[in-house]
């Protein structure tokens, strides 16, 4: 498998990298890979279709209306 030396990481890049690797319980490589793959394998969005699916959700969500005092409620139980 190839080898990728990085060299010159500046100090918060390097402690940020740390961090995600931490929270997503990953080696400090393991997130170096992932962000990589994210990368490259990352498709470009095509912004009216995204806007398409917005209009279409919120459509479709349109119909269903919550009070202040439901979501109070929802968000004091935790569900939110």
């Amino acid at each position: 498998m190839p080898t990728i030396t990085v060299k010159n990481i500046p100090a918060d890049v390097y402690d940020h990298l740390k961090r995600l690797a931490e929270a997503n319980r990953r080696s400090i490589n393991s997130q170096i890979i992932a962000c990589i793959e994210q990368a490259v394998y990352s498709r470009r969005l095509d912004p009216d279709t995204v806007l398409a699916n917005a209009r279409a959700l919120r459509e479709k969500a349109s119909d269903y209306q919550i009070s202040d005092e439901e979501y109070n409620q929802v968000k004091s139980a935790g569900r939110l």
